[in-house]
């Protein structure tokens, strides 16, 4: 598709976006009158009109909908940004770790990586598709990510208090698992905002995710 076309068609939603919600903006504000005026005046009949007329503004939902595709968008990109800054991280304590002995073999950072690596995919997946259950299920899967930060943690305190001399790498491989743990959370807030976007239901505080919403 031509990068003019793309373009155009961009600015054509925009314009039609805030065309829309101007629109919704006269209706709320002309509400508002009409109902504070309903009680001065002691107008019922005005006051059951506006009722009636509420969904004059609810039939331009799109437009709301439209408005948290844009700002879940921009709050992605957000959160991609510190995804990067998490693997930078992640970058410099190899470099240091690699000038000294290993002190265990990698294999549960490498699973919670490639954990985390895919539940970005599939959280901008889901955010493409609109999938709710995708994105519900990036969710459910940062638990998996949590466990092994917690046994990778015990794991190394072992190994501080048997030596310790091992207790610098030890506290940058805690780092590491740390920084991959929350780049598995920035998926996490990115599943999370696809469901508001897809449905307006927060379930930032949900103490178990449901199967489906």
């Amino acid at each position: 598709m031509p990068v003019e076309h793309t373009d155009k068609r961009y600015e054509e939603d925009l314009k039609k976006l805030r065309e829309d919600i101007l629109y919704m903006g006269g209706l709320v504000e002309d509400q508002i009158q009409k109902a504070v005026n309903s009680l001065v005046q002691r107008d019922s009949r005005l006051a059951e009109t506006i009722i009636e007329r509420d969904h004059e503004v609810n039939l331009h939902q799109p437009a709301g909908k439209d408005l948290r595709f844009i700002t879940t968008a921009l709050k992605i990109t957000t959160d991609l940004e510190r995804i990067g800054d998490m693997a930078v991280n992640v970058c410099e304590r190899a470099l240091e770790l690699n000038r000294e002995p290993q002190l265990k073999p990698y294999i549960d950072i490498p699973r919670m990586a490639q954990i985390a690596q895919r539940m970005i995919h599939e959280s901008l997946d889901a955010f493409v598709r609109e999938d709710t259950d995708l994105a519900l299920k990036v969710c459910k899967d940062d638990q998996e990510v949590d466990d092994l930060n917690s046994q990778i943690f015990r794991e190394v305190i072992s190994f501080m208090v048997a030596d310790p001399h091992t207790i610098n790498r030890a506290v940058k491989i805690t780092s590491i698992s740390k920084y991959l743990e929350r780049i598995a959370d920035h998926a996490t807030n990115i599943g999370e905002m696809v469901v508001f976007m897809v449905k307006g239901k927060s379930i930032r505080h949900l103490k178990e995710i449901p199967p489906s919403i």
